[in-house]
């Protein structure tokens, strides 16, 4: 149970980061005409963070299948 919980929070902090950024930019580019490179930064970050939650998660799903997979046998 407490597993599915800190999924759930990772999730949830890789969807905000990836919303949050692209609001920032949208509100900079319809606002300011401009993005700050400070921002683009922001952005970068957010996304490696949240490709990284969720490709984590996918790639121990992976292993623990073929794990499973082989001591089955």
């Amino acid at each position: 149970m407490e597993n599915t919980h800190f999924k759930v929070s990772q999730y949830v902090c890789a969807v905000l980061l990836i919303v949050s950024s692209i609001a920032l930019v949208a509100y900079q580019v319809i606002e300011i005409d401009d993005v700050a490179a400070g921002l683009l930064y922001y952005v970068a970050q957010s996304f490696l963070l949240a490709g990284s939650i969720f490709g984590l998660d996918q790639y121990i799903r992976i292993i623990n299948k073929h794990y499973h997979e082989h001591t089955n046998k």
